[in-house]
């Protein structure tokens, strides 16, 4: 597929303690273990949270978009909560992440809304991955 957009972004630290920024600039956070995970409750985010926050912008996004090709208008308190939770792997080999998204489309009649939030899990390139075990290459610097 063609490559429309690039950004990089680098974790230093302990991983899941340190800090991560794009290499733009623009993003610059402190990482933080949550308390369920054994952290010590610092102020901070996590990498859960921001995937969420992807995950909520990427398929609000999307919904956009395809509410914009049937010509239906979305309200401006149109929302998508992402809900990401993780935990150990069934195969005690790692740890899983499960997902959940929440539609709010005020305004729009269901069965409409409906057709809206089935059409963006489609375009959405978060659902996409999720649903399609996107491989990931891992090589060393």
């Amino acid at each position: 597929m063609p490559i429309l957009y690039t950004t990089k972004s680098t974790a230093t630290g302990g991983g899941r303690s340190g800090r991560a920024s794009t290499a733009d600039g623009v993003l610059d956070v402190t990482l933080t273990v949550p308390k369920e995970l054994g952290g010590d409750g610092a102020t901070g985010t996590n990498p859960e949270q921001l995937f969420a926050t992807g995950y909520s912008a990427c398929f609000l996004g999307a919904l956009h978009y395809v509410a914009g090709k049937e010509k239906v208008k979305l309200s401006g308190d149109t929302t998508i909560t992402a809900t990401v939770g993780i935990g150990p792997r069934d195969d005690g080999t790692g740890f899983g992440i499960e997902v959940s998204l929440v539609a709010s489309l005020p305004g729009i009649e269901r069965d409409v809304a409906e057709k809206l939030v089935a059409a963006a899990h489609i375009v959405c390139p978060y659902s996409h991955a999720m649903r399609t075990s996107t491989e990931v290459e891992v090589t060393l610097a």
